[in-house]
């Protein structure tokens, strides 16, 4: 009796809590829809059109728009343009609002919960937080929206740092000893259209996914007791895309320079084997240096072993642990020579040669111990972190399926998170969009 007692008075005061929520939002909107309809956004008989004409005033024109504090109706002036047949009201430009029905403040709030988990939970967690009843196709074109709006002013910043339009300032001093470019792809779920005609590793032969190509730049000043380097706090600092490898490459060029890359001393480059990694590092960064992630290294001598496994019989755990410590100590001609002197035929042959073929390429980002020596990480682990949280953790859900633009957009709001640079989303212009 006494627990039901409880249950029921902490229901009451929720409800009574709600209540006032309510009654206060329901006041806020009443004093906000006043603030601004104090001015009508008339701006004279005629304002500039945007195209270059004149738009002449029509009438006074009524518009609901959502806001954090539930919809409020906005009266403002509404011109129209003859020659292009459109009208505009200068007042929603000002508010952020231009082709668009929800406040910048809700939109920002609908994208932070819609960035965090999918968006029928996003639009749940609106309505029980805040209030605000958004249905969940609303909440995801809102979200998707700013997402593109922060892809576009991410991509105009690239071209304006690349084009040397905009020339970054160094970082602030103490500058940085080293900065890594950590680079790694994966793949997201996408719906059938997105991939028909792509090939992939389904049973079928087709593609169900598309990679995202993923870079995680982070400075180095320190190390610790033992030697080993320790990522600047607070450093790292993400970007995402589904773009070919040139144009990802140039987003790549433009982050590290804003990062400082012209100003801190040592850059290392940190990646998988995959040849296309190298081939803009060799392009974009040729004085860096190049450093192979030392646990897919590893990965790649664990199957060497269970592809020798029958020959080796009893002496593969001594033949694995003697490859291991080459490869630790970078004597790779060694672990190469001991990979081609395998006797194998036909396919075992084949891709013994292959995978030696891989050490032999890398021999000189193998150099583990010389890194070592000199301070350096030798793996991506930040980067396959971002794999797994910045796109993972949002974009890999069971049952999702995406479409390049909206998996771009997602990404790009969780990368703006992940480098703590949120809030710069919402210093520059919004590119206005139905919401």
């Amino acid at each position: 009796m006494a627990a039901r007692g409880l249950a029921a008075r902490g229901e009451g005061l929720e409800a009574a809590e709600r209540a006032i929520r309510t009654a206060m939002a329901r006041l806020g909107a009443s004093l906000l829809e006043q603030l601004l309809t104090a001015d009508t956004g008339y701006r004279g008989p005629r304002v500039a059109c945007g195209a270059g004409h004149q738009a002449q005033f029509v009438s006074y024109r009524e518009k609901i728009i959502d806001t954090v504090l539930g919809p409020v109706k906005l009266r403002r002036a509404w011109y129209h343009c003859a020659a292009c047949g459109h009208g505009r009201a200068p007042k929603d430009a000002d508010l952020g609002v231009a082709r668009a029905s929800m406040s910048p403040g809700l939109a920002k709030m609908t994208a932070r919960a819609a960035a965090a988990v999918p968006f029928a939970k996003a639009a749940g967690l609106l309505a029980e937080l805040a209030g605000i009843d958004l249905a969940t196709k609303r909440a995801e074109r809102s979200a998707e929206a700013t997402g593109a709006a922060a892809a576009a002013a991410i991509g105009a910043e690239t071209e304006a740092i690349c084009s040397r339009q905009v020339i970054p300032l160094p970082p602030p001093a103490p500058i940085p000893d080293m900065l890594y470019i950590a680079v790694d792809g994966t793949g997201v779920p996408m719906v059938a259209a997105e991939t028909e005609g792509r090939p992939g590793k389904a049973g079928d032969g087709t593609a169900h996914t598309r990679e995202v190509k993923l870079c995680c730049v982070f400075t180095q000043t320190t190390l610790n007791d033992d030697g080993r380097p320790v990522r600047d706090p607070g450093s790292s600092s993400y970007l995402a895309t589904f773009e070919p490898a040139a144009r990802f490459g140039r987003l790549v060029d433009a982050e590290a320079r804003r990062r400082g890359a012209e100003h801190i001393r040592q850059l290392v480059v940190l990646g998988d084997g995959a040849v296309w990694i190298w081939n803009l590092a060799d392009e974009l960064f040729p004085a860096a240096t190049q450093i192979v992630d030392l646990y897919h290294a590893r990965e790649h001598v664990h199957e060497l072993a269970t592809l020798a496994t029958r020959l080796l019989r009893d002496s593969r755990p001594g033949w694995l642990a003697e490859r291991l410590e080459e490869l630790d100590t970078g004597n790779i001609p060694a672990l190469t020579a001991a990979a081609r002197d395998l006797k194998f035929t036909g396919a075992l042959a084949r891709e013994r040669d292959k995978q030696a073929g891989y050490f032999q390429a890398n021999t000189h980002r193998m150099r583990y111990q010389h890194f070592r020596e000199l301070g350096m990480f030798v793996g991506s682990g930040t980067v396959e972190a971002g794999c797994k949280a910045v796109i993972g953790q949002r974009l890999k859900l069971s049952g999702m399926r995406w479409t390049v633009p909206g998996a771009t957009s997602i990404a790009t709001l969780r990368c703006q998170q992940a480098s703590n640079r949120w809030e710069q989303i919402w210093q520059r212009p919004r590119i206005q969009t139905l919401r």
